[in-house]
């Protein structure tokens, strides 16, 4: 038996020990991609909202992205999809946490941007296009869902309407003493293509992680006989998720409050896109047929909670804790149970 035979499972304390080292070198990774995201966000001009989005939100999913193709192959259509939409769930939790960490006022309204309120809406409409899928799950042409393919074409079409926003916006967030812009910093100097070169490599870093996270989270649901949906929506995509935390905390902390938001707003939005690559490395059919009612009840909460995220970027409370602050994990935990009950 090797660990290097991709239809091997791993044995259970090697999946532990995979998970472990996995969340550390993301960990590390994360925190110097933030640093890294934001330079270039500021050398570039592009934002930092669509850096966040574009950078963070696509490279801090890597992790997610590898874990549901490696899912999907291995023919668990529960564990495949449960990874992104999960991912969406707790990453929408990491929101709430960094409330916490940033005393000062709700974090959503010192990082009110357009532009993050516009990916919130494009998330809301490309987690209700799987529900199409979940109506008629045996619809496909080549093994492909069409609610599969209008996912990446919607997605492209979020990402233009984003940029129309940072090149003309038609309305601005009411700036207050605790609202913070997005002023370009000093560099660290570091020439722009060694700042390229560097975003790559742990980009890369980011990608062999979450290979190791896929198949460590397969060999726990082998080991442990626990559904794929349950282990997808929680263990691994704790550990896949740890970069949104990661780079949302070290952006707090470097006051590019836009840049973390936007962060996880679209990693979000990214994976919301994995659904897509869920179906297309899942060969044994449409994935939605397959995916069960941990599925439908994750992709449900997922609709909830960014609604919810929605509705706390629009009001900007200015309390530390807003109502999406409490609402929002009071529905993942809800949801957690009602996947692990069925």
């Amino acid at each position: 038996m090797s660990l290097l035979d991709p239809g091997t499972p791993w044995p259970l304390l090697p999946s532990l020990i995979g998970l472990l080292v996995a969340g550390v070198v993301i960990v590390f990774t994360g925190i110097r991609m933030t640093a890294v995201a934001d330079e270039i966000a500021d050398r570039t001009g592009m934002g930092e909202a669509i850096a966040g989005a574009v950078l963070l939100g696509a490279t801090t999913s890597l992790p997610g992205l590898v874990t549901v193709a490696v899912g999907g192959l291995a023919g668990d259509a529960q564990f495949a999809f449960a990874n992104p939409v999960g991912g969406i769930l707790i990453q929408t939790v990491w929101l709430a946490v960094a409330d916490l960490y940033y005393r000062r006022v709700n974090l959503e309204h010192a990082a009110a941007s357009s532009q993050n309120l516009m990916q919130a809406l494009v998330l809301l409409g490309l987690l209700a296009v799987p529900l199409i899928g979940f109506a008629v799950p045996d619809l496909a042409f080549f093994g492909v869902h069409p609610a599969t393919i209008a996912i990446p074409v919607l997605y492209a079409g979020g990402l233009v309407l984003v940029r129309l926003l940072h090149d003309d916006p038609m309305w601005k967030p009411v700036v207050t003493d605790e609202t913070v812009e997005d002023v370009p910093q000093e560099g660290s100097g570091a020439s722009g293509r060694r700042l390229g070169v560097s975003f790559a490599l742990l980009a890369v870093a980011m990608a062999v992680a979450g290979y190791v996270v896929g198949r460590a989270g397969l060999g726990v649901v082998d080991a442990t006989g626990a559904s794929g949906g349950l282990v997808g929506s929680t263990l691994t995509t704790a550990v896949s998720s740890l970069p949104e935390l990661v780079t949302l905390i070290a952006a707090v902390r470097l006051r590019a409050l836009a840049l973390g938001v936007g962060d996880i707003i679209g990693g979000n939005v990214f994976d919301a896109l994995q659904i897509a690559v869920a179906d297309v490395f899942y060969r044994e059919g449409p994935i939605y047929a397959d995916a069960g009612a941990s599925g439908l009840l994750l992709l449900a909460a997922g609709l909830l909670m960014s609604a919810l995220l929605a509705a706390g970027l629009l009001l900007r409370g200015r309390r530390g804790i807003g109502f999406e602050g409490i609402a929002i994990p009071v529905v993942w935990v809800g949801a957690i149970v009602g996947v692990s009950s069925l």
